[in-house]
């Protein structure tokens, strides 16, 4: 019998990844979205594998509607990437993402408990969670300062796994990972959105890229590296947290220029900073130290900075020549 997985979360930059790499190990692969009939499910459609999964409705702050998902599919993996995802989000919608994730990681920690303890889980925590990390590269061991509503809920979903693995001895783990990009990201991430924006302006537009703070450095990695890790840490005989990331902070200037030069521009000449895009609270720089997962897991980041930025304009490029 293949391995069955349940994604909670299916349809976003993470569960279309994850799913193509568990269909590639021959996994039956179940999926949740809060109305599976009403979403387009463009990612998946994307990847062309939407049509090779079974997909269900699933609101991660319904108990009864997670409770019976979980029996109906009866998985021997749980992914759960369900969740308000947006750190920027996070402080207009601060109630939606805390109930979200928390409840719905401890909605998922309850079932499991109560219908088979022997399934695996994964849970998808944030690199956010550590905080400021000036410059220093965190590890598993490093103090949880979370700087938005987003992080506070991941922590507490962090510590919530913690619990039940070592009080129920549940096969539960958190994967910390750090910022990874991809053409599926929304363009609601400024990731995306300097992408996006930087392709059309190449082709013409004379539009302005309006941005917040250039000066703030995140630990950018490629997003299909980072969903092999979530599947790694769930083949392990004991369950374990682990922080996924390069291990190499850039600026957001950085990341603009190398978008603009890739195109031949100079970002100078196109983009604006507007202080109202500024957060209330910002993490100014943050870095992940990957070594355990290296040592335990065989995982290291390989994409850097540039490889990820010139992967997401030939994706975006594409696109725009097809429109």
């Amino acid at each position: 019998m293949n391995t069955k997985a349940l994604i909670f979360g299916i349809s976003g930059q993470d569960g279309a990844y994850l799913t193509q790499l568990l269909l590639e190990k021959s996994y039956q692969v179940f999926g949740t979205s809060r109305d599976a009939e009403t979403n387009d499910f463009s990612n998946l459609n994307y990847l062309e594998i939407k049509d090779d999964i079974k997909l269900y409705s699933a609101s991660p702050s319904d108990f009864k509607n997670i409770f019976g998902v979980i029996q109906k599919v009866a998985p021997d993996e749980i992914y759960n990437l369900s969740g308000q995802s947006s750190v920027g989000l996070s402080f207009e919608q601060p109630k939606v993402s805390f109930e979200s994730i928390t409840l719905g990681t401890l909605y998922i920690l309850e079932a499991i408990r109560d219908i088979n303890p022997e399934i695996k889980f994964y849970n998808a925590c944030s690199g956010e969670c550590f905080g400021n990390t000036d410059g220093d590269a965190v590890t598993e061991n490093s103090i949880l300062k979370p700087c938005s509503p987003y992080a506070i809920a991941k922590s507490s979903a962090y510590w919530q796994v913690t619990l039940y693995r070592e009080a129920y001895q549940l096969f539960a783990c958190s994967g910390m990972l750090f910022n990874h990009e991809s053409p599926l990201r929304p363009t609601r991430f400024v990731t995306r959105k300097i992408i996006s924006s930087a392709v059309r302006i190449a082709h013409g537009s004379d539009e302005r890229l309006m941005l917040g703070d250039l000066s703030i450095e995140r630990d950018w990695g490629w997003a299909p590296e980072y969903v092999d890790a979530m599947w790694r840490m769930l083949q392990l005989d004991s369950a374990d947290d682990f922080v996924i990331a390069t291990g190499v902070s850039s600026s957001l200037e950085e990341f603009v220029s190398i978008s603009f030069d890739r195109l031949g521009m100079n970002w100078e000449d196109h983009v604006d900073v507007n202080e109202k895009l500024f957060r209330p609270s910002e993490i100014r720089s943050n870095r992940g130290n990957a070594s355990k997962a290296k040592k335990i897991l065989n995982w290291k980041a390989s994409y850097s900075i540039t490889e990820v930025i010139q992967s997401m304009l030939d994706a975006e490029q594409k696109n725009f020549s097809k429109s």
